[in-house]
């Protein structure tokens, strides 16, 4: 009869003490344990050689691509005195929008008449400049003069000189017609006296020939001191000669020496000038930065605690602006040994803070709430902290990344490599072996 109701005999039946039972129980226990095994071996099998995507894992945080793009401050170019807000935090300003006014703190600049008393300055060393421009031009035209009269006082010199050689040509050819005639005497009274001793001539002839001897003596004489004289001149000429160039090159020198100190004059108020009108423009630029403007568009995002009246120095930060329009990215840093494996245009995948998701690192495709970019930047010199940094973009092909993600989020980083089975995946982290060591046997990921 068949056991069809509820009621359960092994109240009333020990079903242990039947050696039929134990048997039976023995053997199905036996069959499930061998059928569980070999199912586990064999998913182990299985799992081993499925596909795994090595990848390298890191922490990062939402940045901009372009330097011009990220927070800056703005600072003031000179030290002055806070008068005037003119935004507040949060304000979107454009650019070239006024910042804040400053006020001078340094005495020089106090007066209210600065820039009109400076282009004074400016305009009468101008005139000075001129001036000595002149006055340089009046000291060439002078010493030009010069050298034409001391051309023509050597040419009137040398003329005398040639008058005076040619004079002592003739008085020499004079003395010596003289010094004949004197010999003719001479003669003409040793013979006329020897005549008159032996009564052939008369006493008046003999005194007419000693008379007529001592006027050729004479004008031997005469002609002798006048070639003399002749000589001196001519040597006086050429003493005239020398001591007129020695005036002349006093001359030419004190004009020269004029000049030159017309023209170091000149040249001082040039350098006075450009001083001055170096001052001049240096004013005028100067009250330009007392309004700090915004170098580009973006928002206000904080503003230094300082008030109304207080003084800040040149170069310190007055606010901190985010640009309106920005190109977002994500900076990473990797270790040494990874960074080898990392080339630019490498495929990466994402997970912002404050977007859930679920993320298998080896199994990307299986992941949801990730974001897709790819490798723009890769550093060649370490960094300070002993990493090297990495620069991520967007890839635009793929899920786009939020619009509204602030820079400095946080970002789970993972920089995809090669596809390789799970158990060479095991046996490459239990020898410590870096991600694509065999990089011959492996194939890249596609997108």
């Amino acid at each position: 009869m068949l056991n069809i109701t509820k009621n359960n005999i092994s109240d009333k039946i020990n079903l242990e003490d039947f050696n039929s039972f134990k048997l039976l129980k023995k053997r199905r226990v036996k069959k499930i344990s061998k059928f569980l095994l070999g199912g586990f071996v064999l998913s182990t099998l299985i799992i081993l050689f499925l596909p795994w995507s090595q990848n390298i894992n890191a922490k990062g945080f939402v940045t901009t691509r372009l330097p011009e793009q990220r927070p800056q401050a703005i600072q003031s170019v000179i030290g002055g005195r806070l008068e005037k807000w003119f935004v507040s935090e949060g304000d979107f300003v454009k650019k070239g929008d006024t910042i804040v006014f400053l006020s001078d703190v340094k005495s020089e600049y106090f007066d209210p008449n600065l820039l009109a008393r400076t282009t004074e300055q400016f305009q009468a060393k101008s005139q000075s400049v001129q001036s000595y421009e002149q006055k340089v031009n009046a000291l060439n035209n002078q010493y030009s003069a010069l050298l034409g009269a001391l051309s023509l006082k050597r040419k009137q010199i040398k003329n005398k000189i040639q008058q005076a050689h040619n004079k002592v040509k003739i008085d020499s050819i004079d003395l010596l017609a003289f010094k004949t005639n004197l010999k003719i005497a001479e003669n003409q009274l040793f013979r006329t006296k020897t005549l008159y001793e032996k009564g052939l001539k008369t006493l008046t002839q003999l005194q007419e020939k000693e008379l007529k001897l001592q006027a050729s003596e004479a004008k031997v004489n005469v002609q002798q001191k006048k070639l003399y004289n002749q000589k001196n001149s001519l040597v006086n000429l050429n003493i005239e000669a020398m001591v007129v160039g020695r005036e002349y090159a006093d001359k030419l020198a004190k004009s020269q020496s004029d000049m030159q100190t017309a023209l170091s004059s000149k040249f001082e108020s040039i350098a006075e000038t450009s001083k001055l009108n170096n001052k001049l423009s240096n004013y005028n630029e100067r009250q330009k930065f007392y309004y700090v403007t915004a170098p580009q568009s973006g928002y206000v995002n904080k503003s230094i605690g300082k008030g109304i009246g207080e003084t800040i120095k040149a170069g310190a930060d007055i606010v901190t602006i985010i640009p309106n329009d920005y190109d977002l990215a994500v900076e990473v840093y990797l270790k040494p040994e990874d960074i080898t494996l990392v080339t630019i245009g490498v495929d990466v995948r994402l997970r912002f803070d404050g977007w859930p998701a679920i993320i298998i690192s080896g199994w990307p495709e299986a992941s949801t709430g990730i974001f897709y970019g790819k490798v723009i930047v890769v550093d060649k010199i370490i960094s300070e902290n002993g990493y090297y940094r990495v620069l991520l973009i967007s890839d635009n092909n793929e899920r786009e990344w939020p619009k509204k993600l602030a820079i400095g989020t946080g970002s789970d980083v993972f920089i995809l490599l090669n596809n390789v089975p799970i158990w060479y995946e095991i046996w490459r982290k239990l020898n410590g072996f870096p991600p694509d060591y065999y990089r011959n046997k492996t194939k890249k990921i596609k997108n």
